[in-house]
């Protein structure tokens, strides 16, 4: 399966919404209420207002949320694409808090896939999501690479299909909530009819209920398995990546969906190249002969042997760039560059005609 980091560029989060980095929850939703009671497309039919919307939905839905918050705080609009899709973003966000009693009820549909009314059963029919930490080398992240990864989940019974009921029965539906696996109760008030719903207590809110279990799966519907994911790891990537894989995850049973899995990529220190971002850094070794007369060395890199010409004069610390020899870029084209610093050994354990060799340097070195 491949996977693809993808960066957009977009307005700062912050500014869309008026706040600043300091805002509390409530600053974050008196701002999203007021703008979108402006850009609302029930209420403003002027051409852009629809996007305006869109995109004060999308701040208020990272900046309101604490652990996107945090990851967009930390990473920008990277943090938040490499691990979220547009669904993702607004999954789990109550928009109708803000906008309940007021008549919109086709937004959230239509842009948010959630609508008022929606019952326990219906919103969670998703399996949770699976985090997997992959460790790969320097030059596996430099190539990219192909892989795969053992990953064990839960996943629909494959003797019953998920139904949880012994093969050759079905589940019954559930005579107290008629199927819709919540219930209601409604009592007159001084202020008008009251109504209450909750899950229902004989099925658990699953709207069926099993009469005879599934002896694979004793009537869950699902079963734990360690399957084997084809992964590809795209060319330049970078420490602590989120890939997601969707439909990767965990399966609640039924006919509901699966999770997402994410693989949280590590990369190995390596004994010769540190990393910068796309640039990679490496020290070079040369003689006092070689850094005072000039040579050209051959050197390792991650694309094979390069030539590098040390100038005549170098000074011990000196930095050469070698253009276009790091890493790619994983998110545009091209590579960065290899940064060579410079290393002039002092020579140690002298033989008697390299010790007279040097004293007769020093000598025609002084001023």
């Amino acid at each position: 399966m491949y996977c693809r980091i993808v960066s957009m560029e977009k307005q700062d989060y912050y500014k869309i919404l008026g706040i600043d980095h300091s805002a509390t929850k409530e600053d974050i939703k008196k701002a999203y209420r007021k703008l979108a009671l402006k850009y609302h497309p029930d209420r403003n039919k002027e051409k852009g207002a629809e996007e305006q919307f869109k995109q004060i939905s999308e701040a208020y839905a990272v900046l309101y949320d604490d652990e996107k918050r945090r990851m967009y705080d930390q990473y920008g609009h990277a943090g938040i694409d490499e691990r979220y899709t547009s669904e993702d973003i607004f999954r789990g966000v109550d928009f109708g808090d803000i906008f309940r009693g007021m008549g919109f009820d086709d937004i959230f549909e239509q842009f948010f896939g959630q609508r008022r009314g929606v019952s326990h059963r219906q919103r969670m029919q998703r399996g949770n999501d699976i985090r997997y930490d992959l460790e790969i080398s320097l030059e596996d992240a430099s190539n990219g690479v192909a892989t795969e990864i053992d990953v064990p989940r839960t996943e629909v019974c494959d003797v019953c299909k998920g139904s949880g009921a012994k093969p050759g029965t079905s589940p019954q539906q559930c005579k107290t909530c008629g199927g819709a696996g919540e219930v209601r109760s409604t009592q007159r008030t001084a202020f008008g009819m009251f109504t209450q719903i909750s899950t229902c207590p004989r099925c658990h809110g699953q709207g069926t209920i099993i009469t005879e279990r599934c002896p694979a799966c004793k009537g869950r519907g699902t079963i734990q398995k360690t399957r084997k994911i084809e992964l590809r790891i795209p060319k330049g990537i970078e420490e602590d990546a989120h890939l997601r894989l969707q439909g990767e995850g965990e399966h609640p049973g039924g006919a509901a969906q699966s999770g997402d899995l994410y693989v949280v990529v590590h990369i190995k220190p390596h004994p010769v190249f540190q990393r910068r971002g796309a640039d990679l850094i490496r020290t070079v070794d040369v003689s006092v002969p070689q850094a005072a007369l000039g040579t050209t060395l051959r050197i390792d890199t991650l694309q094979g042997q390069e030539k590098l010409t040390i100038p005549e004069g170098t000074q011990n610390g000196t930095v050469l760039k070698l253009r276009g020899k790091g890493m790619p870029h994983v998110r545009g084209f091209g590579n960065g560059d290899l940064y060579c610093e410079i290393h002039v050994k002092t020579p140690t354990n002298l033989n008697k005609r390299a010790r007279l060799l040097l004293e007769e340097l020093n000598r025609e070195l002084q001023p």
